[in-house]
């Protein structure tokens, strides 16, 4: 009956939520050539059978759980510059919101560059969902930095996702704060260079206080 259908396609999406949700946190928290599909059945509580019929292969599992951890840094992205009146702003807020996931529990740098670090084959499906990543994240920024000033936004662009690789390559190594600081400091000079700086309450990525 109706009912019976739609509780059974509830359970199949329930399963395959399971999958990702158990899929994202191993990868990324134990690499992802190190775990194999058993591992992820366990956790799921699923059997491979029905892990097969949602992925035919451990790649398409791999692939799915990038264009999850892509959703989710769109969605944090869009988070942190709404609301923001100015671009220059929209552009530190990016930045602020990178340094908080930095610093947040468990961080253990960018799900991207440890898939492509993984799967290095420019070819391959998985590096080819990093690439497509890491080429909204260029556009993004580009876009941000346009409006922000008037000279041209394309190398301030490169240099703010450089800025941004080498925080999250760093910042699972040592103690995240001084990282933090100097990529916000960081997101300040470029912004300086665009001649985009003017009415920064900040100071070295803090709030500046009385002397």
């Amino acid at each position: 009956m109706l009912g019976g259908v739609t509780n059974a396609q509830g359970q199949v999406s329930q399963a395959r939520s399971r999958l990702l949700t158990a899929a994202t946190r191993i990868f990324y928290a134990e690499g992802i050539h190190s775990v194999g599909v058993d591992r992820i059945v366990a956790e799921a509580k699923v059997t491979r059978a029905t892990l097969y019929r949602h992925f035919p292969g451990k790649d398409d599992l791999i692939v799915c759980y990038l264009r999850e951890a892509d959703a989710a840094i769109r969605r944090q992205v869009d988070d942190a510059v709404s609301g923001v009146l100015s671009a220059p702003d929209a552009v530190r807020a990016v930045g602020r919101s990178i340094a908080e996931g930095i610093r947040s529990p468990g961080f253990r740098g960018c799900a991207f560059l440890n898939a492509a670090a993984e799967y290095p084959d420019p070819e391959h499906p998985v590096h080819q969902a990093v690439l497509a990543h890491r080429q909204w994240f260029s556009r993004t920024v580009t876009e941000l930095l346009a409006r922000a000033g008037a000279a041209p936004a394309e190398p301030a662009a490169r240099h703010f996702v450089m800025l941004r690789d080498g925080a999250m390559a760093a910042g699972c190594l040592s103690d995240p704060e001084p990282i933090c600081e100097t990529l916000l400091e960081g997101v300040e000079g470029l912004l300086r260079a665009l001649g985009a700086d003017g009415g920064n309450p900040r100071k070295n990525g803090r709030p500046d206080r009385p002397e």
